[in-house]
């Protein structure tokens, strides 16, 4: 069995007639939940496009469980939830998740699995267009989780939800570790950081740490990971200015 699910080498994108990612690498292990951290902006959404497949890159690599990114026999294994929730708004919850399990030829019994996962049971048989900000987040998430992912991709799934949902499903998201599902969670909302195991810090394009929450508190002498971030985008404007 692969130990990385996800391996990056060398990552160049350009976007707009500008390099927007300047040569990323890192690698994510099985079984782990990786948040990808920074402002708006940084390149967080355009890295995780590269993850799943549906990015032009100009240059490096990205393997996804031992096969180019977006490759055709991986559609069944990532799950990506996209900032702007890819359902139909004129069906119901329950008619959504049913077609996408379809389409993935996931198990009948997904969508009660899925819908109860993710809290919206008495959600299931309301039209999308009238759901909350809140609601269509975790539609969203549900599609992403049909079927048997070993990867998940979720781009800002928390947005406008409350602190009760969210802790909910950050909860939901260490327990799918648990069972070896892989998750990339992007967020830039600090506060997350110390929920995941590993940390992407992201800033202009470029990484500037890769490690545990711990152990980034630990490098940069800081009590809180809001601060390590601000610390490190100070050595990094140090560097820059020398």
């Amino acid at each position: 069995m692969l130990s990385s699910v996800v391996s990056v080498s060398g990552l160049r994108v350009d976007r707009g007639g500008r390099e927007v990612l300047h040569g990323l690498t890192f690698d994510v292990p099985r079984g782990s939940v990786v948040g990808l951290l920074g402002p708006s902006g940084c390149g967080k959404t355009t890295l995780i496009r590269s993850v799943v497949g549906v990015q032009v890159v100009r240059s490096g690599s990205v393997t996804v469980l031992g096969r180019p990114a977006g490759s055709p026999g991986l559609r069944r294994l990532v799950g990506y939830s996209t900032q702007n929730p890819a359902i139909y708004k004129d069906l119901t919850v329950a008619e959504n998740l049913r077609y996408f399990a379809a389409v993935l030829g996931a198990p009948h019994g997904d969508v009660d699995r899925v819908i109860d996962e993710v809290g919206l049971g008495i959600n299931r048989h309301q039209v999308v267009a009238t759901l909350s900000g809140g609601e269509l987040s975790r539609a969203s998430l549900a599609a992403a989780l049909l079927g048997s992912p070993e990867l998940l991709v979720l781009d800002e799934p928390t947005v406008g939800l409350d602190p009760v949902l969210r802790q909910e499903l950050w909860e939901l998201f260490h327990e799918l570790a648990d069972r070896g599902v892989t998750l990339i969670v992007s967020s830039h909302v600090m506060d997350e950081a110390a929920r995941c195991g590993r940390l992407l810090l992201m800033r202009d394009g470029d990484i500037l740490a890769d490690d545990s929450p711990g152990g980034l508190r630990a490098a940069t002498g800081t009590a809180d990971l809001e601060a390590a971030f601000l610390h490190l985008i100070a050595e990094r404007q140090e560097a820059h200015a020398s």
